[in-house]
């Protein structure tokens, strides 16, 4: 009887090791080179001085990154900041100065929504910007990266 208890046992116990599953290789992080990307407006690319009336037509364009292939990546998201010249008055004195006043949000899709690109043509003056940052784009095989930013400023 104690042998058969014994027999019956190891067997327990054997098929207790004999079920554990073996640990999965880990797929690590591929490693690959990030190749050098532009972000351009139109023909207008990294920080540019450009005319408030050739503002005015080209804030209407899409935003383009491509890289030195010319292959075009898809955008993610990016963030426009657009910095506007003001004119505020002190309550005491009443003496006017000019000031400025931004307005920034975050955009998946490119050109900039109608509301956006009515506000920016409003009233386009000498120092105001257009800032481009936070480009986020897809390569063709999905990964994600950063752009270059793109600032524009009236002069």
């Amino acid at each position: 009887m104690k042998i058969f208890i014994i027999i019956v046992l190891l067997l327990a116990s054997t098929n207790l090791y004999a079920q554990k599953p073996k640990p999965a290789k880990p797929t690590g992080f591929v490693k690959f080179k990030v190749p050098k990307l532009t972000t351009s407006l139109g023909s207008f690319k990294d920080t540019m001085y450009i005319a408030p009336q050739m503002a005015d037509s080209m804030i209407g364009l899409v935003l383009k990154v491509t890289d030195a292939k010319n292959v075009v990546y898809s955008i993610s998201s990016y963030q426009f900041l657009y910095k506007k010249i003001v004119t505020t008055e002190d309550e005491k004195t009443g003496k006017t100065s000019k000031t400025s006043s931004i307005k920034s949000s975050l955009f998946k899709t490119s050109p900039l929504p109608n509301l956006w690109l009515n506000a920016v043509r409003e009233n386009l003056t000498a120092g105001e910007e257009f800032f481009f940052f936070a480009v986020t784009v897809k390569d063709p095989q999905g990964r994600l990266m950063y752009a270059p930013d793109l600032k524009l400023i009236l002069k």
